[in-house]
């Protein structure tokens, strides 16, 4: 089957909830992925974050066979040898106390958002049923029906309601907009240190910090959704760690599987944790062995590779590339690391249609809010690579420019 074959055939009996690009993907290797006519791409979105090691890490690939052999499943009804090691490096690279692991993302905000809750009862004693959760406008994470409650996107909301109360949205950035918005009931603040579905939106430098001090004093719990800037992607290994706080929980995912299993975590004080007892959460999946052995490795080829390192100097390198461009499509440069936005003059050019030229020329990423190109390559890629991505940007933005 060809391209057009393979596409038709999922649009025939796969519900239209994304809106792919028009490449059949079949084989990834490195930072380099393959379609079904053998055509190779430069993978510049690493699936969200979640492919930073690449695709198809031998090391990773020997621990998921030689577990898969001994044990992939029993369910958290029996304990077993991989939790204890994986929330173990997790709490120390933190400095947090303790941890539940799942496997998606939204699985752990979901947990997140159960645990502050709890707490807030339990420990703030704040009136049953009557717990606030602050949000920040622009904010994603995740689509289930409690988080799509919370969301800035009306599409996101459209006809799934009736939706979970309980919580207040600010604007992003705003730390007097933290402090006027709690209450006696709020008992968490739940925020991305960077947004980056949102658009690659970076807040005020030193905000974290006064937001840090804003929870601490009014007695709440800061959780940050690292979900996307975690595990070395902003060139740290957390994002919170630019401005030295340690958050009350920390919500992590997609990389934390090495872009081969789902694995996400909520990490937090054990006064928090604490209060969860037998039958208050769960999952089947959620800290299975196979999982397990493979989130161990994946943050110890992040700290051993130091990753976080090259994030950093090859994130300075795209956005000082993107500087120097002088193309009057180009209206804004955010990012950290390697996580970079290009917000691009929709009255010139759509972010889809770059995309779109992009991956004709073997570059592939995806547009966000219509307007932003994603710049999130693994952070194992080659610099070779990333320049010749970068060139290849520029050819596409300097035709677009010349069209108007």
């Amino acid at each position: 089957m060809k391209s057009g074959a393979y596409i038709k055939a999922e649009q025939k009996v796969c519900a239209p909830n994304y809106r792919p690009l028009p490449v059949v993907l079949e084989q990834g290797k490195g930072a380099w992925v393959t379609d079904v006519e053998g055509r190779q791409y430069l993978d510049m979105m690493s699936a969200y974050s979640a492919v930073s090691h690449g695709h198809a890490h031998p090391e990773l690939y020997q621990i998921l066979c030689g577990q898969a052999q001994k044990l992939t499943l029993t369910s958290r009804a029996f304990y077993t040898t991989g939790i204890a090691p994986l929330l173990k490096r997790l709490i120390s690279l933190s400095g947090l106390e303790m941890g539940l692991l799942m496997n998606t993302g939204a699985e752990a905000v979901e947990t997140a958002i159960k645990a502050a809750r709890r707490w807030g009862y339990q420990v703030k004693n704040i009136p049953d049923n009557q717990a606030e959760i602050i949000v920040a406008a622009g904010n994603f994470h995740g689509r289930t029906t409690t988080v799509i409650s919370f969301s800035s996107e009306p599409d996101y909301k459209k006809d799934f309601g009736p939706l979970t109360p309980g919580f207040k949205e600010i604007p992003f950035g705003d730390s007097k907009a933290l402090e006027k918005a709690i209450t006696p009931h709020t008992c968490a603040f739940l925020v991305e240190p960077i947004q980056g579905e949102g658009g690659i939106i970076i807040p005020p430098q030193g905000w974290l910090k006064e937001v840090a001090e804003i929870c601490r004093h009014h007695q709440v719990l800061l959780i940050l959704d690292e979900i996307q800037t975690g595990l070395c992607r902003t060139g740290s290994f957390f994002a919170f760690q630019h401005e030295g706080v340690v958050p009350d929980g920390l919500i992590l995912g997609k990389a934390l599987g090495g872009g081969i299993l789902p694995l996400s975590a909520f990490l937090s004080h054990r006064e928090v944790l604490s209060l969860m007892t037998p039958g208050s959460h769960g999952s089947t999946f959620g800290g299975n062995p196979l999982a397990c052995a493979v989130g161990l490795k994946a943050l110890e080829i992040l700290e051993r590779d130091r990753l976080a390192e090259k994030a950093m100097t090859f994130g300075n390198k795209i956005k000082a590339f993107l500087y120097s461009l002088d193309f009057p499509c180009i209206k804004e440069i955010r990012g950290e690391g390697l996580l970079i936005g290009l917000e691009l003059d929709p009255a010139i050019v759509t972010a889809h249609d770059v995309c779109i030229a992009l991956m004709k020329r073997g570059i592939l990423t995806k547009e966000t809010h219509e307007t932003v190109i994603r710049l999130a390559p693994p952070l194992i890629i080659e610099e070779k690579d990333l320049d010749d991505a970068l060139q290849t940007l520029q050819e596409v933005l300097r035709e677009f420019s010349k069209t108007k």
